[in-house]
């Protein structure tokens, strides 16, 4: 049997939920000085575990976590004592109503709802589609206005389809939107009711009509609360940003070294500034000449800046995957990734330099970070640009 080492966590520390394809581990700091790591785990040892998340909302302190393995397939779990005890894995509190014409397999993404909204969660799972809970947790629906999508029968299953990334937009309680591997972006301004295609402008390069309404791979795609009307995206081929809620997308590929990648964030303080981890291509899942790097962009994907202090720049051949790349928000801020080969990464100074605080882990899929203690939303830092004017 696997010991699990447990970990302290008080208020005040930096705590990375990882990952990985054996099991999801802790990694604490104690403080806010970020230089000293305490692992914990693993937990679900042995399981494929994709999405982790933290709620913080109302005073809780739970985190949730979705594992799959053969023997019990995809399974919802939360834990109040940061996983000390996780509730039994039994059957699935996320699962397709009998008639849905589909079974889970994979649990992508676990999201808490808007900080005014503390009893609702989000769940983006393979085969692509959408779940809600408005008790916080304890039933879940399957969102049946995005399941029976007109779109559904053309997209494409390619590597997998997938809903990997969930954003509840800060400036509209009826506005959310989803992410879906060979689907593309989509939006709801009804609270679910019905979906329209946000993919106008974004490329699909694999397939014969490179501008369709749907079938683009989308990656993942990031929003700031100061600017909601801007969105950023990293698709399967090229860097784009949206000026008008996703209506439409303008290509900011220029400048990177390939516009291919799986991970995008955002600074948790300034709407103008991205990070994105680019990668050879989708032949080649791995970093451009065997050099580590982060690109980041400070004025909104006009120009970007190669970061590389502290990382590899020889034999590095490295992947990272869309949601294993996070954020804190202390100031400055810090940013982390994991890699397939098992290092987990830190920058201390908004990618400034970077320091290996963890290596010979499972292939990492996902990180989150969290400061114990802070409000459940990211603090707002003034933009150089002028606020949006709320339609």
């Amino acid at each position: 049997m696997v010991a699990i080492r447990q970990v302290p966590v008080r208020d005040g520390d930096v705590l990375l939920l990882v990952g990985t394809a054996k099991g999801l581990f802790l990694l604490r700091s104690a403080g806010s000085q970020r230089t000293a790591w305490e692992v914990g785990g693993p937990h679900f040892p042995g399981c494929d575990v994709h999405a982790a998340a933290f709620d913080a909302r109302s005073g809780r302190r739970r985190l949730w976590a979705g594992s799959r393995s053969s023997r019990e397939g995809a399974v919802l779990r939360f834990s109040d004592d940061f996983g000390r005890n996780w509730t039994p894995p039994g059957v699935s509190p996320v699962k397709f109503p009998a008639g849905a014409g589909a079974s889970l397999k994979q649990i992508w993404q676990i999201r808490p709802g808007r900080s005014d909204e503390p009893d609702v969660l989000y769940c983006g799972v393979a085969p692509a589609a959408l779940f809600e809970s408005r008790d916080g947790g304890a039933i879940w629906s399957l969102v049946q206005g995005l399941h029976d999508h007109p779109h559904r029968p053309r997209w494409e299953p390619g590597g997998g389809l997938c809903l990997h990334t969930i954003l509840p937009d800060p400036s509209d309680r009826r506005r959310l939107y989803v992410g879906i591997s060979r689907g593309g972006i989509y939006r709801t301004d009804d609270g679910g009711r019905s979906w329209h295609a946000c993919n106008k402008g974004i490329r699909a390069d694999f397939l014969p009509d490179r501008q369709p309404e749907c079938g683009q791979c989308v990656h993942k795609f990031v929003q700031h609360p100061a600017r909601p009307e801007r969105l950023f995206l990293q698709n399967h081929g090229g860097l784009y940003r949206s000026e008008d809620f996703g209506e439409s997308w303008q290509d900011i590929g220029r400048g990177v070294v390939s516009d291919f990648g799986f991970p995008m964030v955002i600074h948790p303080h300034d709407p103008d500034t991205v990070f994105v981890l680019p990668l050879e291509s989708d032949r080649f899942t791995c970093t451009p000449g065997g050099r580590l790097r982060v690109y980041r962009s400070r004025n909104a994907g006009r120009s970007w800046q190669a970061l590389s202090q502290g990382l590899p720049q020889r034999n590095a051949l490295e992947t990272v995957f869309r949601d294993a790349m996070s954020f804190d928000t202390l100031e400055p801020a810090g940013i982390y990734f994991g890699t397939r080969s098992g290092h987990v990464y830190a920058s201390r100074n908004e990618g400034a330099s970077w320091k290996l605080i963890l290596g010979g882990l499972p292939p990492v899929v996902c990180v989150k970070a969290v400061v114990m203690g802070e409000p459940a939303v990211p603090r707002r830092r003034a933009s150089s640009r002028r606020p949006h004017r709320k339609r």
